[in-house]
């Protein structure tokens, strides 16, 4: 009889009850509304619609209807009954290949995020020392390398004290800010002073220009993607059934209200044709409390921001390309050195490779005249490579739903396949959207602007995953190869 088949005994003077596991931790559905709420919403994305005025208010609800909502939900079912996140879900359902480009666009996509992150912070950072150097592309580019870098020597070392920092940031960055702009700004307009944007009826639809008018509500589907990592929770709630979409609308609603307003108050003081899309924010900071004659407060709020979104920075740093690296070493996908950790545990040299590729584009800052037009542009690509994540998804779940429709889930999504279908055609049509060049893309060049997308996009996306699964070699895998568990 081995080690593991002898019967556990009691301690001795003590009872049998005390070798019972203990009783299972629940969270409440309330909490989960906020910790999605935390990990969602920011005040980024505000100066983007800001440039809508009223008609911001749609922009934001479209999305959420046919995006957030059937994320939320579908991947709620995914979570409640299989672990292992995208990759074991997409190779459940559909096969271990699609797994792998699933869990690479997870990962891909912040190999773009991180340089329209730092460069919305190198705009903030700009308030607290000299507004000009907000539209400076060597400023921009410094910014992105420094932060960057200070990120992976943290990282590298194992730290684990930024993540009350980014936990933090909700409140931090996104809550006192929020509601000091709302607040300033609707005494702004209760002293008479006229709206920047017109808030009548006639304008709550955003005016039709052609397809390149609506190209903007690509960045949205971003600003609402996450959702399936907080999923992972619906198995600690006591009613998955009925507490999960109660926390999903309350969060919702939420997260609805963090975009929306903020948006609006920036068209309230800010005009459209002078608003930057990564320094937006800090100008209607600026100019609200230059109105208030309290001026001073700018860099303060500039370093608020600064800070949670350097938190968040810190703790999404090494998350993604952990998992990337978890499910290398059982299957081979990488090539060992970027599989080598160091004495930390640390998949340093991804890391490293990584901030190679950010430096790149950090440059490429440096040499588009307009520093708003270069945050849009890797902004639109990191949405590109993300969404193809969720087409996978989506498919995995309705194959899954046919295919093992007896497996044991904490909570089924209602009318699945609807949902399903509807996620899909938005994250496909967001897809395709996001290659016509933006009405307010000043370049002029459409050629080069559909060149760095696509390339971006479907290179990054599709291509380099490809190569690395047609070039495995069997001594790729640097881990004793572990099922990963189902359920």
């Amino acid at each position: 009889m081995s080690a593991m088949d002898v019967p556990a005994r009691p301690t001795a003077g003590k009872s049998a009850a005390v070798t019972r596991a203990p009783a299972k931790a629940y969270i409440t559905w309330v909490a989960l509304a906020l910790m999605t709420t935390s990990s969602v919403a920011s005040l980024r994305a505000a100066p983007t619609m800001a440039m809508y005025g009223l008609a911001c208010v749609f922009l934001y609800l479209l999305p959420a209807v046919v995006f957030l909502l059937p994320t939320s939900l579908v991947s709620a079912e995914l979570a409640s009954g299989w672990t292992g996140g995208v990759y074991n879900w997409v190779s459940q359902g559909l096969s271990k290949p699609l797994g792998f480009l699933a869990v690479w666009c997870q990962f891909a996509m912040t190999i773009f995020y991180y340089p329209s992150l730092l460069g919305y912070v190198a705009s903030t950072l700009a308030y607290v020392f000299n507004p000009a150097l907000a539209s400076n592309g060597l400023w921009t580019a410094a910014v992105i390398m420094v932060c960057y870098w200070s990120g992976v020597w943290i990282s590298s070392r194992g730290t684990k004290g930024v993540a009350g920092l980014a936990s933090a940031g909700l409140t931090i960055g996104t809550l006192i800010p929020g509601a000091i702009l709302l607040t300033l700004c609707a005494i702004f307009l209760g002293q008479g002073n006229e709206s920047a944007a017109p808030m009548d009826a006639a304008h709550l639809l955003p005016a039709w220009t052609g397809l390149a008018s609506l190209v903007l509500i690509v960045n949205n589907f971003l600003s609402y993607s996450g959702m399936e990592m907080n999923a992972v929770h619906v198995s600690s709630l006591k009613n998955p059934g009925r507490e999960f979409p109660r926390a999903m609308f309350m969060a919702m609603g939420l997260v609805l209200a963090i975009f929306i307003l903020p948006a609006l108050a920036i068209s309230w003081v800010v005009p459209a044709e002078q608003l930057s899309l990564t320094a937006g924010v800090m100008q209607a900071f600026d100019a609200v409390f230059a109105h208030f004659g309290a001026q001073w407060m700018t860099p303060v709020i500039g370093i608020m921001l600064v800070t949670a979104s350097l938190g968040g920075m810190l703790t999404w740093l090494a998350g993604p390309s952990k998992g990337l690296l978890m499910i290398s070493r059982q299957e081979g996908y990488l090539p060992p050195f970027l599989q080598r950790l160091n004495k930390f545990g640390v998949q340093q040299n991804i890391l490293v490779t990584q901030g190679v590729i950010t430096t790149v584009i950090a440059l490429l800052y440096a040499f588009i005249p307009d520093v708003s037009s270069a945050y849009w542009i890797f902004s639109v690509i990191t949405t590109q490579v993300y969404l193809i994540m969720y087409l996978l998804m989506f498919l995995a779940a309705i194959r899954l739903r046919r295919t093992q429709p007896d497996h044991p889930r904490g909570y089924r999504a209602p009318m699945l396949v609807g949902l399903c279908g509807v996620g899909f055609a938005a994250s496909l049509a967001a897809l395709l959207v996001g290659f016509i060049p933006p009405s307010q893309f000043e370049s002029g060049n459409s050629g080069v602007y559909l060149l760095i997308v696509g390339g971006g996009a479907l290179g990054l996306g599709l291509l380099v995953p490809y190569l690395f699964y047609k070039l495995r070699k069997p001594s790729w895998k640097t881990a004793e190869a572990e099922e990963v568990p189902v359920s």
